[in-house]
């Protein structure tokens, strides 16, 4: 089963999964699963949902880790060194986590925030003012042309990786017209067809990645300075290195290569 977000029905309970942090840091178990509620002293636990039909929490290590465990950070974790299957819940845990250590005090008033009770949002005592875990919306656009891919490189990528093009939607914009704008910005062509394919919450910090294929237009690529470091053609058999497999980016351009041949 994968990860489903449920409400919870009971206080957490030894044996429970739990995703515990260490100021940035992932803590992980020898044993090569994901921790347990009871393995270490914890605080600030909170519900997650259900992993596997196992309640799962995330919560704040107390003290130092176990000698046998090890700590990593949430980008690496996902680039690989845990299963697949955990994606979903450690985005959840980190959006959450970060939202309860941003949003301890009013905006409006500065009175300290009070766990909203029923739902993951926080309410002011005060002045009744309700926060609720930010989410960005950001979309993904892989522009084709016939049997050719058109990705770029930001200048903070691995070397030689290369992706398809991202920019966060602006207030007041719809998703369309952000394709259109960001691709245009990024790399100078112009774009039509866009076909919506799929969405991943992505944690880095609390994105909403919604990807869309889209056919070439016209026009000649020409870099965003300082935003895209280099931006190519390339045919379906002489793919570049794609990001992670965690990330919605590798499963786009591989769905397109599907869909393309």
């Amino acid at each position: 089963m994968p990860f489903d977000i449920t409400s919870p029905t009971r206080p957490a309970q030894p044996g429970d999964v739990c995703v515990i942090w260490r100021d940035q840091r992932l803590c992980l178990p020898a044993h090569g699963g994901l921790p347990r509620v009871g393995e270490a002293a914890l605080t600030s636990l909170r519900h997650l949902g259900e992993l596997d039909g196992a309640p799962c929490y995330v919560g704040e290590l107390v003290g130092a880790p176990p000698a046998d465990w090890r700590e990593t950070s949430l980008r690496a974790a996902l680039a690989g060194q845990t299963s697949p299957d955990w994606a979903p819940l450690l985005a959840r845990a980190s959006m959450l986590r970060q939202f309860d250590r941003s949003h301890r005090y009013c905006s409006a008033c500065a009175t300290p925030l009070h766990d909203h009770g029923h739902d993951h949002g926080k309410v002011c005592p005060s002045c009744g003012l309700l926060a609720y875990p930010k989410l960005s919306p950001a979309m993904m656009a892989l522009v084709v042309r016939g049997r050719q891919l058109l990705l770029a490189r930001s200048p903070h990528f691995p070397p030689g990786v290369y992706s398809a093009l991202a920019g966060f939607v602006e207030p007041g914009e719809t998703l369309e017209a952000c394709v259109h704008r960001e691709v245009q910005e990024e790399v100078g062509v112009r774009i039509d067809n866009l076909r919506y394919v799929g969405s991943q919450g992505w944690p880095f910090p609390h994105s909403l990645m919604l990807a869309f294929i889209a056919d070439y237009v016209d026009g000649d690529i020409t870099p965003q300075p300082g935003e895209i470091e280099s931006a190519c053609w390339f045919n379906l058999d002489a793919l570049p290195e794609l990001p992670s497999q965690a990330s919605i980016a590798h499963w786009l351009i591989h769905r397109a290569v599907d869909i393309l041949r």
